[in-house]
């Protein structure tokens, strides 16, 4: 008799530590996007409602501002639990990854593709916590398979790095194509 729920049971809300600041946070991104809704999207004249170029970022954006108003809604009517601002740092922790690939998008046209990845991909395996000699040459397996697929075989355009320059010729237009 215990796994049959009432309806309220259904919609129990269970409130976690940071709940409050993600809901807040979520809720002024929303409105910030329907305040930018209509100077970033066009509604062509003559053209049926769902044909519309603003349809689907319509449709997107008002439900999230409906369904995080109803987070926020649900948050306050819900009971507070401390440790919000331990989690809401912990959240932010998650930013020191996002400088990581900021210097690692910086370093590419000066380092080069090939030799910023493989240090990138061993950086971060260290940074996680992997010391093993085994795992520190897979990452560094894995960066070279990423810049020889993403270099030599897909053709992808990545900027060639000024150290490349200091080459002899021979070696500098290899370096330039594949590396």
């Amino acid at each position: 008799m215990s796994k049959i729920k009432v309806f309220q049971d259904l919609f129990q809300r269970y409130r976690r530590p940071g709940d409050q600041v993600f809901a807040v946070a979520f809720l002024l991104f929303a409105l910030f996007l329907l305040s930018q809704l209509g100077a970033q999207t066009d509604t062509v004249k003559r053209t049926k409602w769902f044909g519309q170029p603003s349809l689907w970022p319509s449709i997107a954006v008002w439900g999230m501002v409906v369904f995080g108003g109803f987070h926020a809604l649900s948050v306050v009517v819900s009971p507070r639990l401390p440790g919000r601002w331990k989690e809401v740092v912990f959240w932010l922790r998650s930013l020191e990854y996002v400088l990581y690939f900021l210097v690692y998008v910086v370093l590419v046209p000066l380092s080069g593709y090939l030799p910023t990845t493989l240090a990138f991909t061993l950086f971060l395996a260290l940074r996680a916590g992997f010391r093993s000699w085994q795992a520190l040459g897979l990452s560094v397996f894995f960066g070279l398979c990423v810049a020889v697929i993403f270099r030599g075989f897909l053709q992808v355009k990545i900027p060639a790095g000024r150290v490349y320059e200091y080459l002899p010729d021979t070696i500098r237009a290899f370096a330039l194509t594949y590396l």
